[in-house]
């Protein structure tokens, strides 16, 4: 069983992760389908503009039995969880890069996510991050932490998971 202590740590580990995440985008009706901007971002300067973490968070989730994304702060970063499986969240963070991220992250490995330059960490035992490159200065999180000991052999296959359904929706060309 996740307690609510979990999820909040946890959000807490999220927030540590991704830093200097600027405000959330306001809120928009539908569903989140990839963003389409130039090599500059948009009018803000922020590529994530035109996506909240937790309405892409509850797409990717559908059907899958998952509280609602849940927001505890002004970060564009959203965490759900579901008993007796653990928590996913995601951060979309238009600020730091990869190289901040391994420099925050002693251990990091260099992968690939659907074609995407990526980062894989894990920040404690059941606890799993991938670090997906949206340009030399922005990158999103999706992040897996097991609810029971027994399952954390399978926090990074499932932040990979997560990352997979991800990574279509980010920006491109950035």
């Amino acid at each position: 069983m996740i307690s609510k202590a979990s999820v909040a740590s946890f959000a807490a580990l999220v927030a540590t992760a991704a830093m200097a995440v600027t405000g959330c985008s306001s809120t928009i009706a539908g569903t989140a389908s990839p963003a389409t901007t130039s090599r500059t971002g948009t009018a803000s300067g922020n590529v994530f503009d035109a996506l909240n973490a937790c309405q892409v968070l509850d797409q990717l989730l559908a059907g899958q039995g998952f509280h609602p994304g849940d927001n505890q702060n002004t970060r564009n970063e959203c965490t759900t969880s579901k008993l007796d499986f653990g928590a996913y969240s995601i951060a979309l963070d238009p600020t730091r890069g990869l190289t901040e991220f391994a420099t925050s992250n002693v251990g990091a490995t260099q992968t690939v996510v659907n074609g995407r330059n990526a980062m894989q960490a894990e920040p404690s035992p059941g606890m799993c991050v991938y670090a997906l490159e949206v340009g030399q200065n922005a990158l999103a999180l999706a992040l897996a932490n097991m609810a029971s000991s027994t399952d954390n052999a399978q926090a990074c296959p499932n932040a990979e998971q997560l990352a997979e359904k991800l990574e279509p929706l980010l920006p491109k060309d950035q």
